[in-house]
């Protein structure tokens, strides 16, 4: 129904636009980001030069997001649209044929390190509903610190090609923030390396960390491979519940983006406490624990760590 009326909307007609768009007269660069931790990147790269539209805001969901007439303008004055790609952004291809946009559509996990997906997708869950995105790909690579500076760097490229007036402030605004990544990655692995190797197991609601778990040790297990029906069945929980005993997970956590009743479901059968709640596929809202990626990461980092440290 929205993209009908989005191919018959006329883009002079005055829209009341969200609280997360916001078109600074003095900024170069009209800048869309599909969700927000890309929405965090891009306004660290361009600062006051742009101004920031994000589609998918605090505590939002990507795969299963609907677009919103507003968003359909907001491409159209777009002068670039910051996607992540490995098909992440199922609605963005029809949003794009909608708006009539002639803005530069950047993919900024372009030559970063990506995972095949062994399962072709994942699971996202939603009270008593269970959804399934399928992809060849694991999508999440933001959560390697290493692949968030190769996006930092197509984001700095992209505005560049654009903007060259703004090249400089660009690169130097992106140099700064990886200086700040790289720094962050050794905060990372000091904080792993202080926790035990037979407690670093834990549960997810989503396998949305396996690039977090390649690069610095952390085991993530998740309802990855259970039925698409309406709820997970007996067995299928019964059968998670023996692979958290049989690798001796040590804590469950909930997910920003998820429901947390299939988690909580289980770790009441394993015998686990909750250890908390991570982000995963977007930022917390300003008053939130993770309103940057930045911030994302290490209240991660810091929770996790807390959960598994020896009593």
């Amino acid at each position: 129904m929205i993209y009908r009326w989005l191919k018959h909307a006329s883009i002079c007609t005055v829209i009341t636009l969200a609280p997360q768009i916001a078109w600074a007269q003095q900024a170069s660069l009209n800048v869309v980001a599909t969700f927000s931790i890309l929405g965090d990147f891009a306004q660290e790269v361009g600062g006051d030069r742009i101004a920031l539209t994000t589609l998918v805001g605090a505590d939002g969901d990507a795969h299963v997001y609907e677009p919103r007439p507003a968003d359909a303008v907001a491409l159209a004055r777009a002068d670039v649209v910051l996607q992540n790609g490995l098909l992440f952004e199922g609605f963005l291809t029809r949003l794009v044929q909608a708006s009539g946009t002639s803005a530069e559509i950047v993919e900024v996990s372009q030559g970063a390190d990506i995972l095949d997906d062994p399962q072709g997708g994942h699971y996202h869950y939603y009270g008593d509903r269970t959804v399934f995105h399928a992809a060849p790909y694991d999508p999440h690579a933001w959560q390697s610190v290493a692949n968030a500076k190769v996006y930092v760097e197509n984001i700095a490229q992209a505005f560049c090609a654009v903007d060259a007036q703004g090249c400089s402030t660009y690169t130097a605004n992106a140099q700064d923030y990886i200086d700040e990544l790289a720094a962050l990655e050794d905060e990372i692995r000091a904080q792993i390396a202080a926790i035990p190797e037979d407690r670093r197991v834990v549960v997810v609601a989503h396998d949305a960390f396996r690039y977090f778990q390649r690069d610095y040790g952390i085991t993530f297990l998740s309802p990855q491979g259970v039925s698409t029906d309406s709820e997970a069945s007996a067995a299928d929980v019964a059968s998670l519940i023996r692979e958290i005993r049989a690798q001796n997970a040590s804590a469950v956590f909930a997910e920003n983006i998820s429901d947390s009743r299939l988690v909580e479901q289980i770790a009441h059968e394993a015998g686990l406490e909750l250890g908390g709640t991570l982000y995963s596929d977007a930022l917390s809202g300003p008053d939130g624990p993770a309103p940057t990626y930045l911030e994302m990461i290490r209240h991660n980092l810091s929770t996790i760590s807390a959960a598994l440290a020896v009593d």
